[in-house]
């Protein structure tokens, strides 16, 4: 019987784990407070790895702790951060910072240059790209996907789940007059074959598409969101769902929406997931930063 291959010392991640004594200082400096902060490697001091922490010595440290990152912090040569004055500012810059400069120890928030969403055309939901539709002020666009595939699957989940028939959704071609298969199992209602009304599909289908429907941007133009803790005051400025950095007065933030007249079309889905609840619950104070808006409002 043939003995199993050693494993390489150099792919054994807990075996190759060292303690990185040579980071321990800056971390011990590092504020209690929300910020961003960068893992760098020796080359160029290129980003090994972004995160985000509303305490940045305590998820600092405890990336010292984790062996499982043993090979990323035996790359990393120095550690930097930046400062935010709460969680949205965080949130924000990290997802900005990730897109722009692609750490290699990140998988998630890279830019999605296939997102899409499902817009309804008649009773047959139509998937739509955010490279042809405005999805920021776009009315009556539902979900955001990666990819077609994934919309097509979340599709086919919700009409599993509620009943709808594939074939009225146009997920499955049916022949002239034939109902659909999942129909007999009584796994969809009926509608291909007369067991209920169209309308009576499409209020389910719109039930189940309004649990996803995408916000339009309710503002007429750039906003600023205030965040401050005891040593630090924000505006984070943001247009269509998408951050354009962050100023210290309204002054400053209203110079820095001047940027959005030159920003080509786009839609930031992070942008959009991280703003969504502040900005419509009223949870956070917003300040309009147009020329002719003054009004705060909270």
């Amino acid at each position: 019987m043939p003995q199993a291959r050693r494993r390489r010392e150099d792919f054994d991640t807990r075996q190759a784990f060292v303690y990185p004594q040579h980071l321990r200082a800056v971390i011990d400096e590092a504020p209690t407070a929300a910020g961003v902060y960068t893992f760098h490697g020796q080359e160029g001091d290129l980003p090994l790895y972004i995160g985000k922490s509303i305490n940045l010595r305590a998820r600092l440290l405890s990336h010292l702790r984790t062996e499982d990152e043993a090979r990323m912090l035996r790359q990393t040569r120095r550690i930097s951060y930046i400062r935010t004055a709460g969680e949205i500012g965080a949130l924000l810059l990290e997802a900005q910072m990730i897109k722009l400069q692609q750490p290699i120890f990140n998988q998630k928030l890279r830019r999605n240059q296939q997102l899409c969403s499902f817009q309804l055309t008649g009773h047959e939901p139509q998937v739509v790209y955010s490279r042809d539709v405005d999805f920021a002020t776009q009315p009556h666009l539902f979900g955001l996907f990666a990819s077609r595939h994934a919309a097509l699957e979340a599709l086919r989940a919700m009409a599993d789940q509620h009943q709808l028939c594939y074939g009225a959704l146009g997920l499955e071609k049916l022949p002239l007059g034939k109902a659909c298969f999942r129909a007999a199992i009584k796994q969809c209602a009926g509608v291909c074959r007369g067991d209920e009304s169209l309308s009576a599909h499409t209020e389910r289908l719109m039930a189940s598409l309004n649990a996803v429907r995408v916000n339009c941007w309710p503002h007429p133009g750039a906003v600023g969101l205030l965040e401050q803790d005891a040593e630090l005051t924000q505006i984070h400025v943001v247009h269509h769902w998408c951050y354009l950095g962050s100023a210290p007065s309204v002054e400053a933030a209203r110079q820095l929406s001047q940027q959005a007249r030159q920003m080509p079309p786009g839609f930031d889905a992070d942008g959009y997931k991280i703003l969504c609840r502040p900005v419509l619950s009223g949870s956070a104070h917003i300040t309009l930063l147009g020329p002719n808006n003054l009004r705060e409002t909270v």
